[in-house]
């Protein structure tokens, strides 16, 4: 097999390039084990974004903890970082954050793993310095070139520049991966990844050649026969889907786009109408995101899923998919430099 080694691969200590993405409000736990023990780093969603703060960050140590016990790969959790009306982290955010790192100070095994957090949705600026002590490498996603350069100052490790094609929360100003990751990769000097669009070999080569040091994936490892933790309903809707099947509506932390149905019509009409507001409309969204994941309801709930849900149109097994997906972009990345070489005489 053809080595795939990158500054991403280095620094997080995995063998391939590939990121399993924060996939909340539901449990990711036997997923995220799966992409680690395959050689990519799997990723601990965060058990929703309306929770008591209390309970949200025991649930969230219970996730880790069962991840822990199925893989002994690292592992990354990933924590939107939402803000109130005064700008203040909300503190569900706040107390997801500071749950990583007790479960690091509580168990030097588990700290061995757990090695990632990944923010997203808003910047963390005041638990930067919290995070960095923790001995956490961190990562954070950004939509914006300016963005990625705030990130960067701040002392973040890894950048993930998501394209507004991906799935679940993304930009209010819409930049595209084809666009937003060289531009990135520009004007920063730390590892970016590109978010939104990957879902083989090919896209992993193509963000190489952007200048990413690796892809991060949700909507691609939806479809794998190791998603067990939410109803199989959810990946059948989304090898089902096609160009112009999906949506960008109002979630909770910002628009997010996922794939057009009855539910999404159902929040227009309470957003248009006005029955439902604040904390109230908020637990509602959480709760139509979290009723598709683990009960199957596709057709009244909420479902997260970017663009390339259209290109999916099979179920994979992690174990075999990840290392091939590394294996097909190196391939195409040799035989391009072979073919760009200059001839022999």
């Amino acid at each position: 097999m053809a080595a795939l080694h990158t500054r991403l691969t280095e620094l997080l200590g995995i063998e391939h390039p590939i990121i399993q993405e924060g996939m909340g409000p539901y449990r990711t736990d036997h997923l995220a084990a799966a992409v680690s023990n395959a050689g990519g780093l799997g990723t601990v969603s965060m058990p929703g974004m309306t929770q008591d703060p209390d309970v949200g960050a025991r649930v969230l140590r219970e996730h880790i903890e069962e991840v822990a016990t199925l893989t002994e790969r690292p592992f990354a959790v990933n924590v939107p970082v939402g803000r109130d009306a005064s700008g203040s982290v909300l503190p569900v955010s706040e107390a997801y954050i500071r749950a990583v790192i007790e479960a690091r100070t509580a168990d030097s095994a588990l700290a061995g793993q757990l090695r990632v957090l990944t923010t997203s949705a808003g910047f963390p600026g005041e638990f930067r310095a919290l995070i960095r002590d923790a001995g956490l490498i961190h990562m954070h996603k950004v939509g914006a070139t300016a963005h990625a350069k705030k990130a960067e100052a701040a002392g973040v490790d890894v950048v993930i520049a998501s394209g507004y094609e991906m799935g679940g929360h993304t930009h209010t100003s819409p930049v595209h991966t084809f666009v937003l990751v060289p531009n990135v990769t520009e004007a920063v000097s730390v590892p970016v990844v590109l978010s939104g669009g990957a879902r083989d070999g090919r896209t992993l080569a193509a963000a190489l050649t952007l200048g990413a040091d690796g892809v991060a994936m949700g909507t691609r490892f939806i479809a794998t026969e190791d998603n067990t933790d939410w109803h199989p309903a959810y990946a059948e809707r989304i090898l089902a889907a096609r160009e112009g099947d999906d949506a960008v509506f109002p979630a909770v932390y910002g628009p997010a786009r996922g794939l057009r149905n009855a539910g999404v019509q159902r929040l227009l009409e309470i957003l248009d109408n006005g029955e439902l507001q604040g904390d109230e409309l908020n637990r509602w969204k959480d709760e139509a995101l979290i009723r598709a994941q683990s009960t199957g309801d596709v057709d009244a709930g909420i479902m997260a899923a970017g663009q390339v849900a259209s290109a999916i149109s099979d179920l994979v097994r992690v174990a075999e998919f990840v290392p091939r997906m590394a294996e097909e972009a190196a391939e195409i990345l040799t035989r391009l430099a072979a073919a760009t070489s200059p001839a022999r005489v």
